[in-house]
This record gives C-alpha cells, structure tokens and sequence, in this order.
C-alpha cells in the first residue's frame, strides 16, 4: 500500500483564494461554519419500532433529456451553481454541463489516465472546501494502480485548458482488466470515501492489507481518516467484489451497490470494519462472519452502479439489467420488495444522483463497450420520482 499527499503550494493557495471571491454558495457538503467532523457517520442498525417506512410503491417519470452525445459516461459531480460535471472513462476527459440548456463545456483531459478494460477516468466528487479551494477529486486507472487525484478547476481559462495538473492524493489501489470500483464521494464527516475492486483476483477482498475489494475512508489529502476500525489504516469495510456506488441517508448512514459474479448482485447498509463476504459468501449467508445485503438481485436484473438516496429511498443504476431499482428503506433494512423502472427503455444506467425536490440526474452508459450504442443514446435525463 503507498500513500501520498502534498500539500498545495502557497502560489497555489493565493490563487485558490482569488478564484473563490466570485464563487456564491458552498457544495452542500460538510458542516458550514464548522471544520469538517471525524468520527464516521452513524452506522447502527435502525430498529423498525423506532423509524417509519418509505411507501412500498413509488413511481418515476422522465421530465427531460438535458444532454446528448456523451462518451463513456461514468462520474457525476454537482456544482454549486446547479451545473454538472460528467467524467469520460475513455477520453478522460470532463465536461461540464448547463442543465437548463444542455450547453456542455470541455474543461481538460486528465493527464495519467491509462483507459483500458473497465478501467479509465472513474468517479469524480467535489471538495468538501471547493467554495474555497476550487477542487475536483478524480479516481481513476493509470499505467500501474487506480489512483485518486484532485485537480484546481478554473473555469475563466479557456475551453479545454480549466484544469489543472493532477495532484496525487492517494495511490497503489490495484487495477486489472476488470473490477476497478471507482466511485468516491465526501461524506457527511467531510471524509473520502472510495469503493474499490479486487482487480479480478479474489483473494484481495478478504486481505486486510490490501486495498482491493474495499471500500476504503480517507481525509481530503489521502490519510487514513482518525476513527477508522483498523489502526492507521484507510480500510473502512472489506470483503467487497466490485462497489460502485455510495450513498448516505438522512442519519448519515452509508449503504453501497456492488457487482455479484453470476448469482447476486447486492445493497449493503456499510458497517465500520464489516466483512461482506466475497469471495466465500456471494449474497446472503448463514456465515455469521458476514454481513448480509439487505437486497439483492440476480446480476442479469441488475449489475449496479451509482446509488442515490431521496426521501427514504435508495435509487439503484443497473448495467446488465438496463433498469433504474428503487429499495425502499426502514432503516437498515429493506420495507419492501425492489421495484424496477425504466426497463430497457434507456438501455445501461451507469450512474443516478440527487437533484433536490424528488428529482434525480441518471447517466446512460451504452458506449462502454458492453452496450449497443445508437448516435446520440448517451444521455444525461432528469427524473422526477417518488
């Protein structure tokens, strides 16, 4: 495992400074007028005396088509202002997209990015900071590891030219032809999370010492975050195939999405220093050494990626499954069946987000080479669901 920060020079710094004065809001994550907390959010289980359910039905209707003619769709951010930014896995590159008028916007390629299998630029997240700092954070797949970056966004230079160099915050995550993860995200405690894969070779999920098969809790400059169940260490949870997708609920509890082999495809509630099984358990088992999903699927009907969490309910995007689940939640736990939607009607979804008022954002990924792209079918719509 190696581990790498560097600070960010005091030129650097002046300038992040002079980029923010014409900023207005924040990213909506941390605690505003407070520095970002440690502890990890809450992950005990919720007992259903205590909480109500969300509706066993909900339904979604498809408001809009906001963006066309994407390539290899993967990760989403949410800018202050309302815009999106969207990562290439196969140009490496971002773009950022005005959702009210589909108008996109190339900001840069991501230099080191070594696109190849299910490998590429991943998932992408703001700073907890970025009011200030201006900072992206990317995952992704270079010559030799999957990495995590972050890069200044200065959206006055001109097209092409707003990004940055990439500054390494974490690295010696290992790639392989498949099973990346990629997804990160800043949660409620202002720490990193990011969902890594075992690169194929299935011994790494269940080693404590590695970094694949993991969904790993890092500080913004890529340290172990304080409180995590293994001393100096990032691992939050092992045990893990593939997770691609992290969410947290309104108590701050962390549930994650990830890719079974040919059975089940799995939603986990996260608990710190939980063992999830793979490869000795695949879905639910009677191993009381395993944490158990609280839904799953056969991986025909889902192969998940990015998750979701709106009033109550987990908002799942399905690749093989070319459908958008909907989980809702008592707790921990699931109040009622899985609901599917939007079957093959958009074919892949790679990754759904929150838009505020029941909405959504959800990415189609039909030009990952696994799909049967048309001119045109990668798409950013906007959902309105219940």
């Amino acid at each position: 495992m190696i581990v790498r920060r560097r600070a960010v020079p005091a030129v650097l710094a002046a300038s992040l400074l002079l980029a923010a004065g014409c900023s207005s809001g924040s990213s909506g994550v941390g605690f505003p007028g407070q520095g970002p907390r440690t502890a990890p959010p809450s992950t005990a289980p919720a007992s259903p005396a205590t909480e109500s359910a969300a509706p066993a039905k909900g339904s979604v209707r498809a408001l809009r088509t906001v963006a066309r003619n994407l390539k290899s769709p993967w990760g989403l951010a949410v800018l202050p202002g309302g815009d999106l930014l969207v990562s290439s896995r196969d140009d490496a590159t971002i773009t950022r997209v005005d959702p009210g008028t589909g108008r996109t916007t190339e900001l840069g390629t991501v230099s080191g990015v070594s696109p190849a299998g299910e490998g590429g630029l991943l998932g992408i997240a703001l700073s907890p900071h970025y009011a200030s700092d201006r900072m992206v954070y990317a995952y992704f797949t270079s010559a030799s590891d999957n990495r995590i970056v972050r890069m200044l966004y200065d959206p006055r230079k001109p097209a092409g030219e707003q990004l940055g160099a990439p500054d390494t915050v974490f690295k010696g995550i290992p790639k392989g032809p498949i099973h990346n993860g990629g997804r990160i995200a800043f949660g409620p405690d202002g720490m990193l999370y990011a969902g890594t894969g075992e690169s194929g070779k299935r011994g790494l999920a269940q080693d404590k010492n590695s970094l694949g098969g993991k969904i790993l809790r890092l500080t913004p400059d890529g340290e172990p975050a304080p409180g995590n169940p293994f001393p100096d260490s990032p691992v939050y949870s092992y045990g893990h195939r593939n997770v691609q997708g992290l969410a947290w609920d309104d108590r701050q509890r962390l549930f994650a999405s990830e890719f079974g082999q040919d059975t089940w495809d799995e939603l986990n509630a996260i608990k710190p220093g939980g063992n999830y099984g793979w490869p000795d358990a695949e879905g639910r088992s009677s191993d009381p050494r395993f944490q158990n999903p609280i839904a799953q699927w056969h991986t025909d009907d889902a192969s998940p990626s990015g998750i979701a969490y709106v009033h109550g309910v987990i908002w799942m995007a399905s690749l093989k499954g070319e459908r958008l689940w909907r989980v809702p939640l008592r707790g921990t736990r699931a109040a009622a069946a899985p609901q599917a939607f939007l079957t093959g009607t958009y074919g892949r979804l790679r990754t759904v987000a929150s838009a505020g008022d029941g909405r959504l954002w959800l990415i189609t990924d039909n030009t990952d080479g696994r799909g049967h792209p048309k001119k045109g079918d990668d798409r950013i719509l906007e959902l309105q669901v219940s």
